[in-house]
């Protein structure tokens, strides 16, 4: 049996790990499919069986493998969602939402939660909605689930309470016009986005919130919506995990005179 000291052995299990990353990129271990098991792997890179696990926690934090009790080790089906942020201000039916209209674009099934209250805002949304100090805002909190009811997403959207406080903006649930419509209704037309992409680590609560596996990557969208008059209106962060999206924004170049 081949020495296994941490000393010795810590390259190698990096070397494994690279090694049969790439053997699952090259699609020899197609998604959904089962590893080798640990008797087989330590057989083949001769190295003993606790190596072998130190590599598959390796790739498990790489978010490439899933372990299924008393199955074995699998590697995770990506079917990630297509996030297209530029589907905002695009023409839809009156009845049917954003995240509606996002699922049906995908030919996917999936529901919301959605949560409404009122806060004190962070420094970071009040700065971005031109807030004074200790305005309060009002806050939808949803989570989106997707397929077998997996959480795939949030997005939580602030806007000065002032301006929606009692309107149906207000209401928990999903608002089957779109809230972008009801503040539009209210004089508040949102015409214009700003967009932050942070890709970060999650935090705990979001971690929880989301149901992530460890080594998760996010990606935070930051929109900040503007009216005619170019106010901010209404602030959205959505946290997209890196394990189930795609982000895709679509450009045009201006037109020359004359083409």
């Amino acid at each position: 049996m081949p020495s296994d000291s941490r000393a010795t052995t810590a390259p190698r299990i990096h070397e494994i790990a690279s090694n049969l990353r790439a053997r699952i990129d090259a699609g020899e271990f197609p998604p959904g499919s089962k590893l080798p098991s640990t008797r087989e792997l330590s057989e083949q890179y001769a190295i003993s069986a606790q190596a072998i696990a130190r590599v598959v926690s390796l790739l498990k934090g790489d978010g490439l493998v899933e372990g299924r009790q008393g199955a074995g080790v699998f590697v995770r089906t990506w079917r990630p969602l297509v996030y297209r942020p530029q589907s905002e201000f695009r023409r839809k039916p009156p009845t049917v939402d954003i995240f509606t209209n996002l699922l049906e674009s995908e030919g996917r099934d999936g529901s919301q939660s959605i949560e409404v209250k009122t806060c004190l805002p962070s420094e970071s949304i009040r700065q971005r909605l031109q807030l004074a100090e200790g305005e309060r805002v009002a806050v939808r909190r949803r989570t989106s689930y997707v397929d077998n009811q997996q959480p795939f997403a949030t997005d939580d959207s602030y806007v000065a309470l002032r301006l929606v406080e009692g309107s149906e903006w207000m209401t928990p649930g999903s608002v089957e016009r779109g809230t972008n419509q009801v503040l539009a209704e209210l004089g508040c037309k949102l015409v214009k986005a700003l967009d932050e992409i942070y890709v970060r680590m999650p935090r705990p609560d979001e971690v929880e919130r989301l149901g992530l596996r460890a080594g998760t990557p996010i990606a935070e969208l930051i929109s900040t919506g503007h009216d005619r008059d170019g106010h901010p209106v209404q602030v959205t962060s959505c946290i997209l995990p890196g394990d189930r999206h795609v982000i895709v924004y679509e450009r045009t170049a201006p037109q020359e005179e004359g083409e």
